[in-house]
């Protein structure tokens, strides 16, 4: 007889019990703890739920803590498979429920660690990162290397042949400027008071005087000596006897940072590029202040013009000025070295130009704090080799 109102139900929670572990065909018995051998592949791990009323109706649920982040729902097989684990530590939790859906939540478990094979220790694998950090950081230094040595070659044939224009201009065009000149100047002296050329002459003089001393200060400009122009604030200091003219204007140059040796091609074009600078803004900007700025930093050289005068049109910033060759040569300049060139300015704002040189093309002794120093031993070993073969050549021009 049965009561439909008083049906009987299974209350009893259905102990939960672990058999054995598998590893690639291996059979562990049940024991925490448990430590299975490096590469372990595959995995089997045998429970059951001790359920006597229908055993056949007993589900479960089983998570891998270390692998699964949500419980697994196998229905009533009895094994749990994993394959290709990693070696470390983990947890198998797995619980049961009977035939009327009473579930045992406190379940089983079992700890057991993967040990790890040799290249899997966690120090080979640090030491590896560091071998592969170390490698990168070479590659790059040594790729950065042979920029700043393609970079200093075309700078010291630059050089080479600044100097060689140099002196054919010196022994022909201003020695035959100044024997004309002598010339003139005889002939003027011989000529009457009342002579109707003798103003011609002294005006032929006059243009000649003009024009000898410009092609001696373009020479000068041409020739940058090594001796007088090694500080560059110095350098940029003297540039105000040039406008003797503009003593209103408060010119001042500052450096900041420890100097540093800068290569000797890198030097020259700093410096004519600031040059560049300061002459545009004493004769175009009307400038009350023009300040200059030199900073040492860790890894680059900069250097900063900045003028309080009318500032530099929009289109005249983009395009540059018919006939006029400044921007675009410092721009030309900055490139050539591997810098950066940066132009600011606005209406009745003044002009800011900035000039970032990378250090390890700009100094002789880049020390960059961010590289081993058994690189920077490398780097400085093989630059000085090259920087020493083009030194050479140019003793010998």
């Amino acid at each position: 007889m049965i009561d439909p109102k008083n049906l009987p139900t299974n209350s009893l929670v259905p102990p939960v019990h672990i058999e054995r572990l598998i590893a690639d065909r291996k059979s562990y018995p049940f024991q925490q703890a448990l430590r299975l051998p490096p590469l372990t592949h595959d995995l089997e791990i045998d429970y059951t739920g001790l359920s006597f009323v229908i055993p056949q109706k007993a589900q479960f649920r089983y998570r891998l803590e270390g692998r699964d982040k949500d419980w697994l729902d196998p229905g009533t097989r009895r094994q749990a498979f994993y394959t290709d684990l990693h070696p470390g530590r983990y947890r198998f939790h797995v619980i049961a429920s009977n035939n009327d859906g009473v579930w045992n939540s406190s379940g089983a478990w079992l700890e057991f660690t993967i040990e790890p094979a040799l290249y899997q220790t966690w120090w080979l694998e640090t030491i590896s990162a560091i071998l592969a950090l170390a490698v990168l950081a070479w590659a790059i230094r040594h790729r950065m290397l042979i920029v700043a040595q393609n970079i200093h070659a075309r700078l010291a044939e630059r050089l080479d042949e600044r100097e060689r224009i140099a002196r054919e201009l010196h022994d022909t065009l201003l020695q035959g400027v100044l024997s004309a000149s002598i010339q003139l100047d005889l002939a003027e002296d011989q000529l009457a008071k009342d002579s109707p050329v003798k103003g011609l002459v002294q005006h032929a003089l006059a243009t000649l005087r003009y024009v000898t001393e410009e092609s001696r200060t373009a020479l000068r400009t041409l020739r940058f000596q090594d001796s007088e122009n090694n500080d560059l604030a110095k350098a940029f200091q003297r540039i105000k006897q040039e406008f003797p003219h503009k003593n209103n204007v408060v010119f001042s140059v500052v450096a900041q940072g420890a100097a540093r040796a800068v290569r000797t091609e890198i030097r020259n074009e700093i410096y004519r590029i600031g040059r560049e600078a300061i002459l545009n803004a004493y004769a175009h900007s009307e400038a009350a202040t023009i300040e200059v700025e030199i900073q040492y930093a860790r890894t680059q050289l900069s250097l900063l013009v900045r003028d309080d005068g009318r500032g530099i049109d929009s289109s005249i910033l983009q395009g540059g000025r018919d006939g006029h060759w400044g921007l675009a040569g410092m721009r030309e300049r900055s490139e050539r070295i591997g810098a950066t060139l940066k132009v600011r300015s606005r209406a009745d704002a003044g002009t800011e130009i900035e000039l970032m040189v990378p250090g390890h093309i700009a100094f002789e002794d880049d020390t960059d704090d961010s590289t081993p120093r058994w690189l920077r031993w490398l780097g400085r070993e093989g630059f000085n080799g090259s920087e020493n073969k083009a030194r050479g050549k140019q003793n010998e021009h």
